[in-house]
C-alpha cells in the first residue's frame, strides 16, 4: 500500500508542478474555455511483445460568447498505434493520426486539417499498491495554416503520471482506481501554432473503473494553460475515455461458446 509519507510527497510534487505553470502567474489578458473530450480506445494483443491500438476521439468547446461546453464540435480524430513491450519497465510506441481541426481555440477559428506522427517511450516505476510512470513523446505535425499552406510543427511532451488502485493492490475487474498527471509541451514556432517555445501545461485528475479485464471507463478533469501572443488561454475540460481490449476476439469467443453450448440438432 502507499505510505503516508509517499502520498504527501506525491501531492506536493503535483501541486508544485501545477503552481509552477499556473495561469494565474500571468497577469496579462486571458480567455477561458470549457470543453468536453471523449475517446474510444480499442486495444488488441498481437503477441507477447506487441499490441495494436485504435483511438477515435471528438472534442467540444464553449466560445467567448457562450459558456456551453457543447457549443462547438472543434475536433475529430482517428489514431492508430503500435506498441512494443521492451521489458516490464519500458514500452515503446508509435502512432499515425489524422485530426480534423475546426474552430479550435488553440490555433484560431479556422479549419486546419492535420496529419500527426509520433514516437513515444514510457518508463514505469512499479511500486506496491501504485504505479508511477514518465512518458516522453515527440510529435511531428503537418497542418494547414490560415493561408491554406501546410506547415511542419515539431512538439515534445513530457508527462509524469500516478495511478493507484483503490480497492485492490492490482488492476483487475471490479477495481476502482485514481489517476493524476502533469504534462509539459514544448514546440517549434510556426504561423499556425505561433512562435512561443512553451506550448502548454496540462494537469489531469480523475478516476476509472474496470467492469471487466477487457472493458474500463475513465473520467477526469483537465486544466490546460496555453500562453499565446494574442492572449493566454485557459481550458477546463471534462474527459471521458472508454477502453475495449480484444473486442472482436472476445465477441468471436462468446459466439463460439454459445454455438458449443447450444449445438443444432442434426438427424
Amino acid at each position: 500500500m502507499l505510505s503516508k509519507s509517499n502520498s504527501i510527497s506525491l501531492v506536493k510534487l503535483l501541486c508544485c508542478l501545477s503552481v509552477a505553470f499556473s495561469p494565474y502567474k500571468s497577469f496579462g489578458q486571458h480567455t477561458t474555455y470549457n470543453q468536453f473530450w471523449n475517446e474510444l480506445q480499442f486495444n488488441r494483443t498481437i503477441s507477447e511483445k506487441w499490441s495494436a491500438e485504435l483511438n477515435i476521439a471528438t472534442a467540444h468547446s464553449s466560445t467567448e460568447s457562450s459558456s456551453n461546453l457543447f457549443e462547438n464540435t472543434i475536433q475529430r480524430s482517428i489514431r492508430g498505434w503500435g506498441h512494443y513491450y521492451l521489458n516490464p519497465r519500458w514500452k515503446i510506441s508509435s502512432f499515425l493520426a489524422y485530426y480534423s481541426n475546426k474552430d479550435v481555440p488553440e490555433i484560431g477559428q479556422f479549419e486546419s486539417p492535420e496529419w500527426r506522427f509520433a514516437l513515444q517511450g514510457i518508463y514505469y516505476f512499479h511500486k506496491t499498491g501504485y504505479t508511477l510512470s514518465t512518458r516522453m513523446r515527440t510529435e511531428f505535425r503537418h497542418m494547414r495554416n490560415q493561408d491554406e499552406d501546410y506547415e511542419n510543427v515539431l512538439r515534445y511532451r513530457q508527462q509524469l503520471k500516478y495511478l493507484k488502485p483503490i480497492n485492490s493492490k492490482v488492476l483487475r475487474a471490479g477495481v476502482v482506481y485514481a489517476v493524476a498527471s502533469d504534462e509539459i509541451y514544448l514546440k517549434s514556432g510556426t504561423k499556425v501554432t505561433e512562435e512561443s517555445f512553451f506550448d502548454r501545461n496540462r494537469l489531469n485528475i480523475g478516476a476509472g473503473y474496470l467492469f471487466t479485464d477487457d472493458f474500463q471507463v475513465e473520467i477526469s478533469y483537465c486544466n490546460e494553460y496555453l500562453p499565446r501572443n494574442k492572449g493566454n488561454q485557459i481550458t477546463n475540460a471534462a474527459s471521458l475515455t472508454v477502453t475495449f481490449n480484444n473486442l472482436l476476439k472476445n465477441i468471436q469467443k462468446r459466439r463460439n461458446e454459445q454455438e458449443h453450448s447450444n449445438p443444432s440438432d442434426t438427424e
